[in-house]
């Protein structure tokens, strides 16, 4: 079986595309804002923790949210 994309990538990936039409940083401010306030601490440290292993297949967008976030 094909390993399962990790759903914080997923739900992360989603939320950059859904928000990624605002203009400049207001992007990635917007996906740390949503991120901040509905995930649980819980997943935004595994959100943190997949970005330090290399980030593989995230938007760039929740990478520069995870900056924002930290």
């Amino acid at each position: 079986m094909a390993d399962a994309v990790p759903p914080e990538r997923r739900m992360a990936n989603d939320i950059a595309a859904n928000l990624g039409h605002l203009p400049g940083d207001r992007a990635a401010e917007a996906v740390a804002g949503h991120i901040g306030r509905f995930w649980d601490p819980r997943m935004r440290t595994r959100l943190f923790d997949f970005v330090d292993a290399g980030a593989d297949g995230l938007n760039p967008l929740v990478v520069e949210a995870v900056k924002l976030l930290r």
